[in-house]
């Protein structure tokens, strides 16, 4: 058994840990878990753990249902919510294999595994660090159209005794215990919405942290008697919660930035402008991954602070792509800012595309548009159409043709991903499009 495999056992032992949960994730980025005993971890980091993936969402049909799990010894984490008497649970998150023990094409973690290995091949690592925005509610009896936000502060608004100050202070606690290094929590814009932002990691763990921010702020919800929802857009009339990503690429032997020039346009080098051309470029078949739900498109509208116009700037939070100002002595935290992803994404699915995307830029050599500096929220449509800014598509189904279209970014997601997630989000938008809402009827029954 290799070290690190054997260190994880023996703190399996010495702690008294009683479950492992084998956890992965389906093609939207939803946790699944097989749980062992801890008597058979070490067979599991070994052998791997055979499962039935018929059922998944995205995984493989009825008759190619066998596949294994091989847990990831370095994602092993104790559960610090766990432990009440005989529950002491931890967490190992895993791979999946075919049964030949080939890479699951499938498996979202595997495809980000693909792209990552593609920037390593051109001497790159690709660092990211999501901000994830959450609403916490309180259940309103009479299912979740009655649900209420938990407390009527606002942004950065501050109350020792209050109780988001205390759910936010567990949930830091916990995610410090998983080993997410915490930089900062605090009450965002909309009632009820908060934001707790991690370290950057390579976009491997990085996504691995994102999955566990989730469940973790969920879990830590629950036992305060409230609700957390990644949705993006959760209630009218309020700002929706976004997933903004700060991403970065290191020499893949020195670790020294590949962003920063000091000679350059906000001190970015010529590879960090052609990524970020790429993703410009890319932006409008991006989305279907990066706001992947009916519901993001709600989020992004005008008026509320989420990016809709295909630009990019440094100040100008209204740009799609934005480039916070460095400290001198602090080259390497140069980075680009994607400010349309949310929190509903699966971040494997999201990171892959992303770092596809602007690695195409840099191999085509692609020089990204001028900046924009004012708010292009106030301009007229004629105003952007003469400064070549685009737009990103209304509706999940506009963005569906558009990454339809999109050989690069199919190609990141592989073929089998692709079509399960098309099928998929087409049959949501088919669902939602037929549906009758309260709107309509509302606005229609009386006057029609």
């Amino acid at each position: 058994m290799a070290d690190k495999a054997r260190e994880i056992v023996e703190i399996v032992q010495a702690e008294d840990v009683q479950f492992i949960d084998l956890q992965f994730t389906d093609i939207f980025g939803t946790t699944k878990s097989v749980t062992i005993p801890a008597s058979g971890l070490e067979e599991a980091l070994e052998r791997g753990i055979w499962f039935d993936g018929s059922s998944i969402q995205g995984f493989a049909r009825i008759q190619e249902s066998d596949m294994f799990l091989r847990p990831d010894p370095v994602t092993f984490r104790i559960l610090p919510w766990t432990g009440n008497g005989s529950d002491l649970r931890a967490r190992v998150i895993c791979d999946v294999h075919n049964p030949d023990g080939s890479p699951f094409e499938g498996d979202p973690r595997y495809a980000l595994r693909r792209a990552i290995a593609h920037a390593a091949d051109l001497g790159y690592v690709f660092n990211t660090g999501p901000e994830l925005e959450f609403f916490l509610f309180r259940e309103g009896g009479d299912g979740p159209a009655a649900a209420v936000p938990h407390d009527v502060g606002g942004y950065f608004d501050f109350s020792p005794g209050d109780e988001a100050q205390r759910v936010r202070s567990d949930i830091v606690n916990a995610l410090q215990a998983l080993r997410i290094h915490v930089e900062m929590s605090h009450h965002e814009v909309a009632i009820g919405q908060h934001e707790i932002d991690f370290r950057y990691a390579d976009a491997l763990h990085s996504a691995d942290n994102a999955v566990t921010f989730k469940y973790t702020v969920k879990g830590i919800a629950a036992k305060h008697g409230l609700f957390a929802t990644f949705m993006p857009k959760p209630m009218f009339g309020m700002n929706g919660s976004g997933m903004h990503v700060h991403q970065s690429l290191v020499d893949i032997d020195s670790g020294e930035s590949k962003f920063f020039d000091p000679d350059g346009e906000f001190a970015l080098s010529l590879t960090a402008r052609q990524f970020i051309a790429g993703q410009l470029r890319h932006a409008r078949a991006l989305s279907a991954v990066v706001a992947p739900t009916v519901n993001s498109y709600k989020r992004l509208t005008p008026g509320y602070e989420a990016p809709v116009y295909v630009c990019w700037a440094q100040r100008n939070r209204s740009a799609l792509i934005r480039v916070p100002r460095y400290s001198p002595g602090r080259e390497q935290s140069t980075r680009a800012e994607l400010r349309f992803p949310d929190p509903s994404c699966n971040p494997y699915l999201a990171f892959a595309v992303m770092l596809e995307a602007g690695l195409a830029g840099i191999e085509e050599g692609l020089e990204p548009p001028p900046s924009v500096s004012d708010d292009v929220f106030h301009w007229t449509q004629s105003e952007r159409e003469a400064q070549g800014v685009d737009v990103l598509p209304g509706t999940l189904e506009e963005a569906l043709d558009e990454l339809a279209s999109d050989d690069i970014l199919r190609a990141a997601l592989g073929e089998h991903i692709y079509d399960a997630y098309d099928r998929a989000k087409r049959e949501e938008w088919d669902d939602y499009r037929i549906h009758v809402t309260a709107w309509e009827v509302d606005r229609y029954l009386r006057t029609t």
